[in-house]
């Protein structure tokens, strides 16, 4: 499965989310899982807005995933 990565360390909330919406929108047909960095002492704010199905919106997104990893958030897409 090929897979691209976006951190968004540092990002305000409405600057991460309009990122990841271009990010998704550019991303080539082929690419099934987009590895997202927030950062894990200060990200707890960007993994919230990631999580929300009504904030980050594609419709290529498929599913949100967690890793052990807690500052990091996967979304598989279509």
């Amino acid at each position: 499965m090929k897979e691209a990565l976006l951190d968004i360390h540092g990002y305000v909330e409405s600057d991460a989310i309009k990122e990841i919406e271009k990010t998704i929108a550019a991303l080539d047909d082929d690419i099934k899982l987009l590895r997202i960095i927030h950062g894990h002492n200060e990200g707890h704010v960007l993994k919230n807005m990631i999580a929300h199905p009504h904030k980050v919106r594609s419709k290529r997104i498929k599913r949100r995933r967690y890793t052990k990893n807690p500052g990091e958030t996967l979304l598989e897409l279509y």
